[in-house]
């Protein structure tokens, strides 16, 4: 046989034979079925922990507003009380010491009334000095309150921002705004980062906060800090978006405010318009209506006078205000 032609039959043999190799034979060995299953495996093990991680975060975070929701609605019957109106305020001074301070003022209008109008005027003093006055005077420093705490608190998560941003604790900076921040900000603030320090959870101090000062603001941010808390994410962007959310609704609160100014100043003059008549009109003319005082019929025009002029009152209260 010819070596020429023997020697080029085995080299294409030994070409078939390694491309047979490479290409295995035009079925899937074993081992290349194992390694695509493994790696099947795998992504199907990596998909499912990718979903299962967000499903946790998902079921954390509904829990948190659930609970967040549910203290809610358990603070709000404390809010209502004088002693939770006490701690808004936030005026050193206990519940005994507050109606010693009625039961005085009370006796004091008690015994005007009794000198001015008699027995009914004597009533009427006591139940606006127990009851009356002295709930307006707590409502009015609450609602001050409020108003520069709400003002204030952009700033202080403006602070929480650029100190996680630069790399410090959420305790830090909670501590900077307790010692640099003007009242009530400081206070509240100095309250929380003590409760920390005694080992009170955050969602606890958050909740005794929101108790001390229930705006919209205060549970919007602690909201925001104990889902953080519980589902991890990126602080300084959750918080430096509720910063500009609150900016926002101050900006657009105080355009309402000036929008309905005009209306405002209207319905408080149609208000005060009767109160000031009579008493022009007593001055000038006593005889003439004393008559609505001294007579039953007078009286009786005079009860429903002010029943009209509350439900007016009421009304114009309601179309001024607005709620957002």
């Amino acid at each position: 046989m010819d070596p020429a032609l023997l020697a080029a039959a085995l080299a294409f043999v030994a070409i078939g034979g390694v491309g047979l190799a490479f290409s295995g034979g035009g079925q899937p060995t074993a081992a290349a079925k194992r390694v695509k299953a493994v790696a099947g495996v795998k992504v199907d093990r990596r998909k499912q922990a990718v979903e299962n991680a967000a499903l946790k975060r998902r079921q954390s975070t509904q829990d948190a507003l659930r609970e967040l929701s549910n203290n809610e609605k358990q603070s709000r019957k404390r809010r209502v009380s004088v002693k939770g109106q006490i701690a808004q305020a936030g005026i050193k001074l206990s519940l005994g010491q507050y109606w010693i301070g009625a039961a005085a003022l009370s006796l004091v209008l008690a015994l005007t009334g009794l000198i001015v109008q008699g027995p009914i005027g004597a009533a009427m003093g006591f139940f606006i000095g127990l009851f009356g006055l002295p709930r307006w005077i707590l409502g009015f420093l609450v609602s001050g309150r409020q108003k520069k705490f709400g003002s204030q608190l952009a700033d202080a998560i403006d602070v929480i921002v650029r100190g996680v941003k630069s790399g410090l604790p959420l305790g830090q900076c909670l501590r900077i705004i307790a010692a640099e921040s003007p009242e009530p900000l400081r206070s509240e603030f100095q309250q929380l980062v003590d409760s920390q320090a005694m080992g009170m959870p955050l969602d606890a101090g958050m909740q005794r906060m929101y108790d001390h000062m229930p705006l919209p603001e205060v549970n919007f941010f602690s909201i925001v800090l104990i889902i953080q808390q519980k589902t991890g994410g990126n602080l300084s962007e959750s918080l430096g978006n509720l910063s500009t959310v609150l900016r926002s609704r101050r900006l657009m609160k105080e355009k309402v405010k000036a929008l309905s100014a005009e209306a405002k100043a209207s319905a408080g003059i149609i208000g005060a318009l009767p109160i000031i008549v009579g008493v022009l009109v007593y001055f000038t003319r006593p005889e003439y209506i004393m008559v609505l005082f001294e007579h039953p019929v007078g009286n009786l025009i005079l009860l429903g006078c002010a029943v009209m002029m509350s439900m007016g009152i009421f009304v114009m209260h309601k179309m001024v205000n607005f709620k957002f």
